[in-house]
């Protein structure tokens, strides 16, 4: 590597002679070979799931340094989560036998910070601005609605930080949102609460996650030499995860890439499936029109899968149009077909994987290693009540992480303040906790003392607690703590943040408030404050702690005993298990109703990428399942099986049905259906239309089969008379109302009207 002070590496020039090849080279596939040697030029690489694309990114990172093509400080390398940037750096060090020090390696928001802890004067803000989480954010945006004499129970906050957030992922300040945007909202006055949330941030010398990246596009906007500086530095940007980024990250990414337009973005269109948080598949598909003379190499060996899965993946996805495409293979052998099983209803659905699980168990195989994998979260309850039942330890991931413990946030809070005296949001979370006489009248006179003085709260009460304004023992309480401050702030250069906020929170009465607190989860909340005391031990620096619980986003999975993995589709993605378990393939449930309501085929396509996903996680096994019946939000509803179901090849799937699913009676109509038999004719809405299906529409009775058990009943005149009695297993009695063919209407006694199919129900 050369010296500091000698000419830079370029790109055009060729290696140092004498230079040998390393060995992990040699240990790739052609086509990542191809993607690690590309090193001049824009690259893309599509690389499916279980392609080894981490491999690929960390040897591409070590090979350009091996060859010495750039100084580690010319090397920006982006990720989407803190956990992928840490073993991106492990790995790289492994192939490079040491650690790479000065890398620009981390997410979109690290690498946001550091740009603004150095520039953040030209968008005004100091260097050591405070980061707001969502709580903060939410809270803010309460308060200058509650300003403008509206009400934030008609008026959400959350709704407006919603729409916020998706300007800012669009890379708009307020004077760039398109006219007629933001109209919807209190009286159309959207963009003007926008405005005034920038300015009040500013104020605060605080920003929001959208921010870290906004500002720096303003900046790069602004102050074209800025921009030169780093499109020279970055020879070399590598980014991970391309197909998530949104249109603010693609836009900082395009700029930083003309310097030397050596930028390879690795992803995969077909796991695109973030929308809703901003992400846009379509940066990754345009990726050849943006980089004029990209190459592009395909990743289609998965060493994850077998061949089955793979194929009902692959013909799966094969469905969607808006895919630059490719088809994953296998040198691997043999391997189950993926099994897709129709059940009576959720409860039944929750039963036989219960014993699936268990079997599986038996058999030895870990429970860490099987997962189930909902579209909706509300599907996980069954689960749970069932794995209870039967005492099968399981973890439902994506439950409250510990930053985000209410405990954690107050003491967190204490901690912001210290270190940015003029953050309100956190001095008005603690200036009351534990009680201090300091309630909403006080923190009121200092809002609007505040907003007077266009200052922070702090600032306000330093000149009350000199005024006539405030009661005498709020003026004391506010003037101990103002004190209180003042001396934790004088031990913060000197005291380990560990020492410091254990003196914090005991001589601020926040522990002494636990300790007396008669709530059942007292000891629980003080034993996680003792665990945060344990978490600032490795940090020399408050600042360095507070930006790294600001960072941290990414949900860690309990390393602790052995069990059931339940988690949401899109949770899961980037994850694999032996087996994995998929419930819930009904049209409505999954492709979900409301998203198709609201993107139709764009929304249907991102669906059945999110199917495709969940296929994918599972190296030995899927099951897929459906049920006939589905209780949602309190309601019981007839249900057809995924459209998804039909598109799966007939070689790569093996359908079973509950014996006497179809038919009413207690002998199977069908036991095993043969592969390809599912086919639904007109009997469900057309995908074009995505149009809701009615609670009455056709179950999987309507299923149409090619082979000679399939089910074969059709629509057609029922046996029963409007008045006739007649009993439902899960909807107990009832009256027939009205007949449409073999649809009734229903009456039940205590289950209210519905329409079922004449088959599920018999005479009373």
């Amino acid at each position: 590597m050369p010296t500091p002070g000698s000419p830079a590496p370029t790109a055009d020039a060729p290696p140092p002679p004498g230079i040998p090849e390393p060995g992990y080279i040699s240990q790739l596939n052609p086509e990542q070979r191809a993607a690690v040697e590309a090193v001049e030029g824009p690259v893309l690489v599509l690389a499916g799931a279980g392609t080894g694309k981490t491999r690929v990114l960390t040897t591409r990172l070590a090979n350009i340094l091996h060859q010495h093509l750039a100084f580690p400080s010319q090397l920006l390398v982006v990720t989407f989560t803190n956990k992928a940037a840490h073993e991106m750096a492990e790995r790289t060090a492994a192939l490079v036998g040491r650690a790479v020090e000065g890398l620009w390696l981390g997410t979109f928001h690290a690498i946001g910070v550091r740009l603004l802890r150095r520039h953040g004067e030209l968008v005004g803000l100091k260097s050591n601005f405070t980061i707001l989480d969502t709580d903060d954010q939410l809270r803010l945006l309460k308060q200058l609605i509650e300003a403008e004499q509206l009400d934030p129970k008609r008026w959400a906050p959350r709704q407006l930080a919603a729409m916020i957030d998706r300007w800012k992922d669009r890379g708009l300040v307020p004077e760039k949102v398109p006219s007629g945007e933001g109209e919807g909202f209190a009286n159309g006055r959207g963009v003007a609460l926008y405005k005034a949330y920038q300015a009040r941030l500013r104020t605060l010398n605080a920003c929001d996650f959208g921010d870290l990246l906004l500002h720096c596009l303003t900046i790069f906007a602004a102050h074209g030499d800025v921009l030169e500086s780093y499109q020279k530095q970055f020879r070399y940007i590598l980014v991970d995860e391309y197909q998530d980024t949104n249109v603010a990250q693609y836009l900082l990414l395009r700029l930083l890439a003309q310097g030397h337009r050596n930028i390879c973005c690795v992803g995969d269109d077909d796991q695109s499936i973030y929308s809703w948080r901003g992400a846009e598949v379509g940066n990754i598909l345009r990726f050849e029109k943006d980089f004029p003379g990209a190459k592009v190499v395909r990743l289609e060996c998965n060493y994850r899968s077998t061949p089955h899965i793979l194929g009902a993946a692959s013909g799966l996805i094969a469905k969607n149009d808006g895919r630059l495409g490719k088809t994953l293979w296998t040198e691997k052998n043999g391997g189950e077909k993926v099994q897709v099983r129709g059940l009576w209803d959720g409860a039944e659905e929750a039963r036989t994987v219960g014993e699936q699980v268990e079997d599986l168990q038996r058999k030895e195989q870990a429970l860490n290693e099987m997962a189930i994998l909902v579209r909706a979260s509300f599907q996980t309850r069954e689960f749970e009540e069932r794995f209870l039942t039967l005492g099968l330890p399981y973890r439902l991931i994506g439950g409250t992480r510990f930053y985000e413990r209410a405990e954690i946030r107050d003491a967190v809070a204490y901690l912001r303040v210290l270190a940015q005296p003029d953050d309100d949001l956190a001095f008005e979370r603690i200036i009351n906790t534990p009680k201090r006489a300091l309630g909403n009248a006080t923190v009121q006179l200092l809002h609007q003392a505040a907003r007077d003085m266009d200052a922070s709260m702090t600032r306000a009460a330093r000149i009350m607690v000199n005024g006539d304004d405030l009661k005498t023992r709020a003026r004391n309480s506010l003037t101990k703590l103002l004190d209180d401050f003042d001396r934790w702030r004088g031990l913060v250069e000197t005291m380990p943040p560990g020492e410091l906020a254990e003196v914090v929170l005991d001589e601020s009465g926040y522990t002494a408030m636990w300790q007396a607190s008669k709530d059942i989860k007292a000891p629980s909340k003080l034993e996680n404050l003792k665990e945060l005391i344990v978490a600032l031990k490795p940090f020399d620096k408050l600042g360095g702690f507070l930006e790294h619980v600001s960072l941290v986003m990414d949900a860690e999975l309990t390393q602790a005993d052995d069990a059931v993995n339940i988690l949401t589709l899109h949770g899961a993605k980037g994850l694999e298990f032996d087996t994995v378990f998929l419930p819930g393939w009904e049209d409505g449930l999954f492709p979900h109703q409301r998203a198709l309501d609201e993107n139709g085929m764009a929304a249907l396509e991102e669906e059945r990428r999110l199917a495709y996903v969940g296929l994918t996680r599972a190296r030995q096994r899927a099951i897929i399942s459906f049920a006939a019946n589905r209780q949602m939000y309190g309601r019981w509803s007839t249900t057809m099986p995924s459209r998804f179901i039909e598109e799966l090849p007939a070689e790569h799937i093996e359908t079973e049905l509950e014996p006497g699913l179809y038919s009413g009676g207690a002998e199977p109509v069908v036991s095993q259906m043969a592969p390809g038999a599912f086919s639904f004719g007109d009997s469900r809405p057309s995908s074009s239309r995505m149009r809701r299906a009615p609670a009455a529409a056709a179950p999987p009775s309507y299923i149409e089969g090619q082979a000679e058990q399939a089910v074969t009943t059709a629509p057609g005149s029922s046996d029963y008379a409007i008045g006739e009695r007649v009993f439902h297993q899960k909807f107990g009695y009832g009256r027939i109302e009205d007949i449409e063919g073999n649809k009734l209407s229903i009456a039940f006694e205590k289950a209210g009207a519905k329409k079922v199919i004449d088959s599920f129900v018999d005479p009373a």
